[in-house]
């Protein structure tokens, strides 16, 4: 044989063996345009994008999603509870699907990146298994969850944890959720069918941004969520005597706003005085009758408290409800709290998927830092039914929640790179 022809059989082999060996990677720039596409969905003047769950704009965001879904050739429908699900056959038709998805519901003032980046990865994770025309043994299920940011909706429905009671909680469209499920395209009446038994999903991925500053401060570019922690909301009512602000003493007042605002220190105060990372908030108060010149005669504030103990959220809140009803003895007042119907368990994720994300990571080249997750996730209602992982990326400053969140294209693509490696070889493993 002529060196000629050995050149090119050796050439031809190594060609051979890089794409045995290549891994298929996502389109960064694509990933990016659909995450300032989904932005245009509730596009206010100023720039900056409102799109509340049940809002217009969550709909019409909901129906692009879902026309994206059909171009990339998912079976796609809207459950009982208003998730989006596109599903994508897989080789064995006796295989439990792998799921992953998130949410593209914001709060009132929100980002674009939020749940935003791991539903768009979602979506950009199917597109290139098809590029790539590869089939997996498994199903897998895209879910983009409904009404995560007020109260995990979706998520708790599939976990058989969405009450009844939850329906008449309103959020800021003025809707309330039994009204929103119904405006998403679900059935108030049939939330039982949507359910799913323990092991009716292979696995559950969700890619999220981080919502804080850990993995940019320590310059990481994967968090391997070990745990997402729990929480617990309550709406605490203070009820004194609305009275002349000009005619009635000091001494002799009734003032719930003064009851309440005592009561906002000592959350702070007490939620610090106990070892370990656990959160207390009051995020929101409301006084009436709210005129100048009269003594507030009705309060209502929020309580909210975090941890991955359940045990310790409980210690916390006695804590709390001991001290203020002091308070409220002092002021002469009396003060109610009322369990909303939002609570999340603490929720770990799957040790040995954790495992799989690190070497994924790592295998791309990626550093990767455990930690756990102090805000809630959809992942953290689906852990109850299914081997959950989760994967976090940078956000830019630790900011969440706000029009200035963002997370670079870079570590947007890493993540879903994370996310389609981990999902492939699941499909392996399992």
């Amino acid at each position: 044989m002529s060196s000629r022809w050995l050149i090119v059989l050796f050439c031809f082999i190594g060609s051979m063996v890089l794409a045995q060996n290549s891994k298929p990677l996502v389109n960064e720039a694509r990933l990016e345009k659909r995450i300032l596409e989904l932005a245009n969905y509730g596009l206010q003047a100023n720039g900056e994008t409102e799109r509340v769950a049940f809002s217009d704009a969550d709909i019409e965001a909901r129906k692009w999603v879902m026309n994206t879904m059909v171009t990339l050739e998912l079976e796609t429908y809207i459950d009982f509870a208003g998730n989006i699900i596109g599903l994508r056959k897989g080789k064995n038709t006796d295989l439990k699907p792998i799921s992953f998805g998130s949410h593209i519901d914001r709060v009132p003032n929100g980002g674009n990146y939020d749940g935003c980046v791991g539903s768009m990865a979602a979506l950009e994770v199917i597109q290139t298994l098809n590029e790539n025309n590869i089939q997996t043994e498994h199903p897998l299920e895209v879910i983009i969850f409904s009404n995560e940011e007020g109260g995990v909706m979706g998520s708790r429905a599939m976990s058989g944890h969405l009450s009844q009671k939850a329906f008449s909680v309103v959020n800021n469209t003025g809707y309330s959720m039994g009204e929103g499920i119904i405006r998403l395209g679900g059935d108030t009446t049939r939330i039982a069918a949507v359910k799913r038994e323990k092991g009716a999903m292979a696995a559950f991925l969700e890619l999220h941004i981080e919502q804080g500053g850990i993995l940019e401060q320590k310059g990481i570019d994967i968090g391997i969520v070990e745990g997402i922690v729990g929480l617990k909301w309550w709406d605490v009512e203070f009820n004194g005597f609305a009275n002349h602000a000009g005619t009635t003493p000091m001494n002799a007042r009734q003032d719930a706003l003064l009851a309440a605002a005592q009561f906002i220190i000592a959350v702070n105060e007490i939620t610090n005085s106990f070892e370990g990372s656990q959160v207390g908030t009051v995020g929101r108060i409301e006084a009436e009758p709210g005129a100048p010149n009269v003594i507030p005669g009705k309060v209502i504030t929020s309580l909210e408290i975090r941890d991955l103990s359940a045990e310790v959220i409980e210690k916390v809140f006695q804590a709390i409800k001991t001290k203020a009803a002091e308070i409220a003895k002092a002021a002469n007042v009396t003060i109610e709290f009322r369990p909303l119907d939002t609570t999340a368990a603490p929720a770990l994720t799957d040790s040995a998927i954790q495992q799989l994300i690190k070497k994924s990571a790592e295998k791309l080249g990626l550093s990767t830092h455990k930690m756990p997750s102090g805000a809630g996730h959809d992942a953290q209602d689906i852990a109850g039914i299914a081997p959950t992982g989760m994967i976090f990326v940078p956000s830019k400053g630790g900011i969440s929640h706000s029009p200035k969140e963002f997370t670079s294209p870079t570590d947007m693509a890493n993540g879903a790179n994370v996310l389609l490696q981990t999902l492939l070889v699941l499909d392996k493993k399992l």
